[in-house]
């Protein structure tokens, strides 16, 4: 193309950049498809949890999971709240049969597991190495009555972040599990500073929407409480298929810096599970006001059930919008959280 003036070259410049940054929808998980999408992990839970994770034909006849329960069209996934003394409870987790590399995931989510014990979380997991060699990225997540979401990236050493560009509150800087001084596993965290973004909060107001953007530079996570989510993210807006970020603002989360996302991040799968007590719930059980209803965690869960009745997640959608080619299928060696 031949270009005459230095201004016409800067347009140029501008609107190409910009047409390469549009994202296109490249899945829809829905009530309608969601079960047919995701993989059920059957094997012990990675992070130490009383919890077995079920197959779906097993989850389907004990109802811990359905679609479109009580007339909403939401994806309802849940764990036993029932059985008395149980030492572990049925529960599941979903890995999605696709995997991603980069792209625009937005979670729009009616309901989330909470009470005391609860360990609910919501990320995407690199597959095909050990953990955590192709990352981990926790978007939502938090352990039994918190109130405040917690946004963590897990990784090999050599993936720092910096302390800018995001509203939300740096808890740890260095992603490398392996970080002593911050203690094993505990990775980068940012934490949200509204209390509704978690637990009972989050659900009092109907939920909400969280969107994750990754890219090579940076991976940024918005959150939008129900009444506030932006028009073009709405199902019915003529633009829900073709989301801007930019629009968004500054992001609760920005994990950027001294990191090469693209070599730490790879071949990730969407994941939801709900576990209890386990390496972070059952650790930090004495630090918080669920100490006073039992002397161990593990001894709450077991003997009540009857306070687990708000362990479940109502998934009204997950939608991915990718810049290029879609996501793949992920083969059969699948790797695990904390292993």
């Amino acid at each position: 193309m031949r270009l005459s003036q230095p201004t016409t070259l800067a347009t140029f410049l501008l609107t190409s950049r910009f047409a390469a940054a549009a994202y296109t929808p490249v899945d829809t998980f829905t009530s309608t498809n969601f079960f047919s999408a995701f993989k059920f992990f059957t094997d012990p839970d990675p992070t130490n949890g009383q919890v077995t994770y079920l197959d779906l034909p097993t989850a389907a006849t004990s109802t811990l999971i359905a679609t479109a329960p009580q007339a909403s069209n939401a994806i309802y996934l849940s764990l036993d709240s029932t059985t008395p003394s149980l030492p572990k409870r049925p529960s599941v987790r979903l890995n999605s049969l696709k995997t991603y590399n980069k792209g625009l995931f937005v979670l729009d989510l009616q309901h989330m597991p909470t009470g005391c014990g609860v360990w609910p979380a919501f990320w995407l997991l690199g597959t095909g190495a050990t953990w955590p060699i192709n990352g981990e990225i926790d978007i939502v997540e938090g352990v039994n009555n918190q109130r405040n979401n917690s946004m963590t990236l897990h990784t090999t050493a050599g993936c720092r972040i910096r302390s800018e560009g995001f509203t939300g509150h740096l808890d740890t800087a260095d992603c490398d599990v392996n970080n002593a001084t911050q203690g094993k596993n505990m990775g980068c965290g940012i934490r949200n500073p509204a209390a509704g973004s978690f637990g009972a909060g989050f659900n009092a107001n109907g939920g909400g929407v969280v969107a994750t953007e990754v890219t090579s530079q940076a991976i940024s996570i918005w959150f939008w409480p129900r009444g506030a989510v932006p028009a073009e993210l709405s199902p019915s807006s003529s633009s829900a298929t073709t989301p801007d970020p930019s629009k968004w603002g500054t992001p609760v989360a920005r994990f950027a810096g001294d990191c090469d996302i693209d070599a730490h991040f790879k071949d990730m799968q969407i994941v939801f599970d709900t576990t209890l007590c386990g390496d972070w719930a059952g650790q930090t059980w004495t630090k918080g006001e669920c100490a006073a209803k039992a002397p161990t965690c593990e001894a709450y869960v077991k003997d009540h059930p009857e306070g687990l009745t708000e362990a479940y997640w109502l998934v009204n959608s997950v939608k991915v919008f990718e810049q290029g080619q879609g996501g793949k299928k992920v083969g059969r060696r699948e790797r695990r959280r904390g292993l």
